[in-house]
Parts: structure tokens; sequence; C-alpha cells
């Protein structure tokens, strides 16, 4: 058994303390250098994995063949899981933005585990639930929200929070654009607004978050 436990949270917060004893006796340590691939876009996917150090960044490939941004994963969070109960395709991209550590958790050996102990399966059709509809809110968001509402959405997830105290997000606004599938110049025109009412500094290939709550309410589509 790995020493690094699994996440409490998101995809795991409901699982019983059997099932997370379970997933974690079954998991694997992955490391991977800066640049690094884990899996790409149409690869075959059969294992859920978990951050234990380093950052992930979530990607798609357009159309028009342009990289699209979808998340960065920070310790803790977990990705990958569909593959627990459907293996198939990967339907995105996950590459390492900084050396980093995953656990592994392979579709195979959470089956044999299950058909050891059916009652674990309940369990598992319930995290299926939650990931659909985790999955309709994020569909929702990209298609319905306006994009200034996705890019502060999107900065406040890839910035720790930090009482008091400015943080810096190190993407260019072509990347930004990539993650809340926006052209670059919406991006910059919306990031020089902000930057003239005090809520975010432009640095030399990223931001800082000055006025964090500021970038709240521009979040929150009722407040605006």
């Amino acid at each position: 058994m790995v020493q690094t436990d699994l996440p409490k949270t998101g995809f795991l917060s409901g699982a019983s303390t059997e099932l997370r004893n379970m997933l974690r006796g079954q998991a694997s340590e992955v490391h991977l250098l800066t640049g690094e691939t884990l899996f790409e876009q149409g690869d075959n996917g059969d294992a859920l994995y978990a951050v234990a150090s380093g950052l992930i960044e979530i990607s798609v490939l357009a159309l028009d063949g342009r990289k699209l941004g979808l998340a960065v994963m920070r310790p803790g969070a977990l990705f990958g899981e569909i593959a627990l109960f459907d293996p198939g395709e990967r339907t995105a991209s996950a590459t390492a933005l900084e050396d980093s550590e995953v656990l592994r958790v392979r579709n195979s050996d959470v089956l044999a585990q299950i058909r050891r102990n059916p009652e674990l399966a309940v369990d598992m059709i319930h995290l299926s639930g939650q990931r659909m509809r985790w999955m309709g809110r994020q569909l929702r968001e990209q298609v319905f929200l306006p994009m200034p509402t996705r890019l502060a959405r999107k900065v406040l997830y890839l910035t720790a929070e930090r009482p008091h105290a400015p943080t810096k997000l190190n993407l260019s606004q072509a990347e930004l654009a990539e993650f809340v599938g926006a052209t670059r110049e919406a991006v910059s025109k919306t990031l020089a607004a902000w930057k003239r009412i005090g809520v975010v500094k432009a640095t030399r290939g990223g931001l800082i978050v000055l006025d964090r709550s500021a970038l709240k309410v521009l979040a929150d589509p009722d407040q605006i």
C-alpha cells in the first residue's frame, strides 16, 4: 500500500471508509517530470488518478487544432475517474506543469476487489452519479455563462487563496483564453478592465490577483 492517502474531497467525498480503503490498497505511485504527459486525448484509459504533489494540466484539442485548457489539478484533486466505470478512450490529455507525483488506481484491480465484496458496488454507483452531476454543471457553465464570468471563475480556481496577500498566476493571456474557450483579444480586454478597477495587475507572462473578494463578485453572475 502507498503511504500517501487518497483525497477525501471532490469525487471521493461521499465514499465509505471501506471503499476508500479498498481504492487506496490498489493505488500505485507514478512520478512525472515537468512537461511529461501522463496520457493523451484518445489514449485507452483504464485508471483513476489522484494528485499527491505538483500540478497536472487537463486539456483537449479543438477541431481547429488549438489546445484548450480545462483545468489544473492540484494536490488532493482526482481525475480520470470515468475509467473506473467504463474504460475507453481518454477525452482529454493530462500533462505535468511541474515535477509531480500521482496515485494510480486501475479499473481491473478495482473490479477484482468488487467481485470479492459486491457491497462495494453500491458505493461505486453513488460516486458515478456524483460525477455525472458535476459534469452537467461544468457543461452548463461553459455554454451559458458569459466569458468574463468564466474567466473570473477560472482565475479563482487556478490561484490559491491567501488572506490579505496577492496571489500570482503564471499563465499568459493566450493560455487563459484556452482555459475559458475564448480569443486572446477578448481575455486581454477583460483583464484590462479589471486592471483599471484594481482587481488584477499584469505581469510578464502572467497576472497578480490584487482583490480576490472583487474577483469573487465578478465570478457570480447574480451579482453583476
